[in-house]
């Protein structure tokens, strides 16, 4: 017995000598680096501004606009007034950018950017008027240039209006069925509301508060909000949360009503979240918002807990109720 333990014990002591040893010649001493990597003129500049423009050269655009005019001489020549060359790119034409330069000497705007077509044909623009004719080449970028131009927030803006009222005043008309007043027994339609409104306030917040980190997430957009700073990776998570809710919500809807009842119901949820979205939005850049959520929360919850969850079940049918008595759907007592 004594045998077998000092042998075990022999054993234990060599696998740790040899642990030891294995770990001592992985490890590498790592030699300090005599000199520091350094940056070229040129590419300082790149970087510094890259981080105050958010693109740089290789950097891919797409013409929204009408058209845009470059021209093919260099800035320098431009600004002397002599006859220039120049070519029109129209909408939807792709371009790259090909230069920077800076011109101290231009009044109307110091930064001037050359820019090169499907057809490798380069010419130059002033950054001011790239940016107002064109957009980053991105399906995310598109979609919030589309949705920050002020004539489409505004004709939205009375769309919503006009289709939310009429909506709002039909199903109250007829005494159908909406969220936050006559509501089903589903916590998913005003959920839904609850995130539009969160999601408006973050948003409006962002542009508040983080105009630059916006305008980054403009130029180089992502869905991952693990892959963003925490403001705008809460913005877009509930983004996703609204996606995966509202098709809960659809799928309660279609189980809980009649097809018709159920198409003027979420008619009617999506009246109430597009007035959602354009009151915090708004609200929330003049810092009214903020409170306006907290009451919003504290209304919508205190609304489906009191009189739109179900309490209750039929004890003959099984059908969900919300107080004791008659069950609408078998005429049972249920006391």
């Amino acid at each position: 017995m004594k045998k077998s333990s000092s042998l075990y014990s022999a054993f234990v002591l060599l696998m740790a000598i040899v642990g030891i040893l294995t770990l001592g010649s992985c490890y590498q001493h790592r030699q300090k680096s005599k000199m520091p990597f350094a940056f070229n003129e040129r590419q300082i500049d790149s970087l510094s501004f890259f981080s105050t423009h958010h693109y740089t050269n290789n950097y891919n655009f797409v013409v929204k606009g009408d058209s845009l005019i470059l021209l093919r001489s260099l800035p320098t020549e431009i600004l002397t007034g002599v006859d220039i060359d120049s070519f029109v790119v129209y909408k939807g034409a792709h371009l790259v950018v090909a230069d920077i330069r800076k011109v101290p000497a231009d009044s109307i705007d110091s930064i001037w950017v050359q820019l090169a077509n499907d057809t490798s044909a380069f010419g130059w623009t002033r950054e001011g008027r790239l940016l107002q004719n064109a957009m980053p080449d991105d399906p995310i970028s598109e979609f919030i240039s589309d949705f920050s131009n002020t004539h489409v927030i505004i004709f939205l803006l009375v769309i919503a209006v006009i289709a939310a009222s009429y909506l709002l005043w039909s199903i109250f008309r007829r005494n159908a069925r909406i969220v936050h007043f006559k509501d089903i027994n589903s916590f998913y339609p005003t959920l839904l509301c609850l995130l539009v409104a969160t999601s408006a306030t973050l948003y409006a917040s962002i542009q508040l508060f983080a105009p630059q980190m916006w305008q980054h997430f403009y130029f180089h957009p992502t869905l991952n909000p693990f892959s963003v700073p925490t403001s705008l990776g809460f913005f877009l998570t509930a983004v996703w949360a609204m996606l995966i809710v509202s098709l809960a919500a659809f799928d309660d809807v279609r189980h809980q009503l009649p097809f018709g009842e159920a198409v003027l119901y979420i008619g009617g949820l999506a009246a109430v979240c597009a007035v959602d979205y354009i009151v915090f939005s708004i609200t929330t850049l003049y810092y009214i918002g903020y409170l306006l959520l907290v009451f919003y929360y504290y209304y919508a919850l205190r609304r489906y807990f009191l009189f739109s969850r179900a309490h209750f079940v039929c004890g003959n049918c099984g059908v969900k109720l919300h107080k004791k008595g008659i069950c609408p759907n078998c005429g049972a007592l249920n006391e």
